[in-house]
């Protein structure tokens, strides 16, 4: 670690004393470090490490410190590798002091690089990429994040309360950030009137409340998404908001720099971080699904808009290379990602390998992926009938028949078969959808109340049609 990296985690050691709970018997606090296993993740956890140190070397004693990592099914083992190899440059895996974890939907084991993903949360992240897909027409953001981000949250919860409980939750968030995100979670919570589980218990500590509130927000979102009948599957996804009320945050915020760029020798030389082909999409290093939002985008250009592949890809690569100048990635990744979509073959390449990811991944055939952009069940059918004639003549004459089965009529068990394979959902998945809205950008719904705000979207000029004529269309994705 450079010298004046060095320094900073010495002032910043100093300061983190003062906010333990145990500042005189260091080795009774435990300290919590959140590792997506990503770029700037990465870098926190070895400032964080650094920090141990310097307190064990200038007082024979230091903090123990636990490590939580959330995976899901996006997570490709590229980030894994990544995770292993900066424990093992950080000594991590050896010192008693420090505990590694890895947190799967709601199972928490021991950190290990070749620990399979979990069946239950494939399949969780899968259904939850389909039904909400369906309600925006395979919209990055919501298909991909919002399920997504609940599910960190709900990690954070059970890593800062699993076993004794921690102590202290650092953050690299500064304090103005932390603020607006906790009134931005409150205002959510009310405006989608979440129930009388969304509110804390008496006592409960800040972290907690808001956990409380996410909680509240998960499940009138997954209500939303999977209907309010769903009650295995609004509970299996809540948030864990039972942390101990001695939970603190410290940011390191004001104390060092930690975009990739101001440390990119540290972290790609001594903690050996690799940006795999996948595993960095555009904003993330730590999650492929970018590029699934990316392919999804050149289909609905193909397939719903009639226009080309390519100039869907080259409207999503556009929006997503301003995102990481938004993030000050450094422009060496930005032009590294560039590259990967600058030409004929490169599109052909990534078409290609996100299919594959979707399929290996997911369970997803490009089938499934083409009837998600055009989000035909949702809305009482809107966009059915355009769907059928397109993509499934066959289907075309059958169209009121099917408006019957997904109002709930019994059905030709074949219809019912083939309308399963077409769009990866059961039966009484699509009847969900039915009855559910469509996303419209600025409308009340759950979904867009969800997007509102969110710095991750923007509005492009595009068309709708073959021909034109332009217009604008708002996009989001990472």
């Amino acid at each position: 670690m450079p010298p004046d990296i060095m320094a900073e985690a010495l002032r910043c050691s100093a300061q983190l004393v003062a906010e333990l709970p145990n500042p005189l018997e260091l080795e009774r606090n435990l300290v919590l470090v959140a590792f997506g296993g990503g770029k700037d993740s990465a870098y926190t956890l070895a400032f964080v490490r650094a920090m141990q140190l310097i307190l064990d070397k200038v007082h024979g004693r230091t903090f123990r410190m636990r490590v939580a990592t959330n995976r899901h099914a996006g997570m490709p083992r590229a980030v894994l590798e990544n995770i292993d190899r900066e424990y093992r440059a950080l000594r991590l895996t050896d010192d008693p002091d420090c505990e590694l974890l890895l947190v799967d939907g709601d199972e928490i084991s021991e950190f290990d690089v070749d620990s399979p993903q979990r069946e239950q949360v494939i399949r969780r992240n899968r259904l939850d990429i389909l039904m909400t897909g369906h309600r925006t027409f395979a919209d990055g953001r919501p298909t991909f994040c919002n399920s997504c981000n609940l599910s960190v949250f709900n990690a954070f919860g059970l890593a800062a309360s699993y076993g004794e409980g921690a102590d202290v939750l650092i953050t690299g968030d500064s304090p103005q950030e932390q603020r607006q995100y906790t009134f931005w979670v409150g205002r959510l919570a009310r405006r989608l009137r979440t129930g009388p589980t969304a509110r804390p218990r008496e006592g409960q500590s800040g972290f907690g409340r808001v956990l409380g509130q996410l909680d509240g927000i998960a499940q009138s979102y997954f209500a939303d998404i999977h209907g309010p009948e769903a009650a295995g599957a609004i509970a299996d996804r809540r948030v864990s908001s039972d942390v101990p009320d001695r939970l603190r945050f410290f940011s390191i915020y004001g104390e060092t720099a930690y975009a990739a760029g101001d440390h990119f020798e540290l972290l790609t030389g001594f903690l050996g971080f690799q940006f795999d082909d996948l595993a960095f999409s555009f904003t993330e290093s730590d999650c492929a699904n970018p590029a699934l939002m990316a392919h999804l985008r050149g289909l609905k250009a193909e397939r719903l808009f009639q226009r080309s592949y390519d100039e869907g890809l080259a409207e999503y690569v556009e929006f997503a290379l301003g995102l990481m100048r938004k993030k000050d990635i450094p422009e060496s990744l930005v032009e590294m990602m560039r590259a990967r979509y600058d030409s004929p073959d490169a599109l052909k390449r990534m078409r290609v390998a996100a299919e594959e990811y979707a399929l290996e991944t997911f369970g997803i055939t490009e089938d499934q992926l083409v009837c998600m952009t055009y989000s035909p069940f949702a809305g009482q059918g809107e966009g059915l009938e355009q769907f059928l004639e397109r993509e499934h003549p066959k289907l075309a004459g059958r169209l009121a028949e099917i408006h019957h089965l997904l109002a709930g009529e019994a059905a030709d068990p074949d219809l019912l078969s083939e309308l399963e394979r077409i769009s990866g959902l059961e039966t009484s998945q699509l009847r969900v959808l039915y009855s559910r809205t469509v996303q419209a950008p600025g409308g009340g719904g759950t979904i867009d109340l969800i997007l509102a705000g969110d710095p991750h979207k923007a509005v492009i000029e595009t068309r709708h049609t073959h021909d034109g004529p332009n217009t604008f269309e708002q996009i989001s994705g990472r």
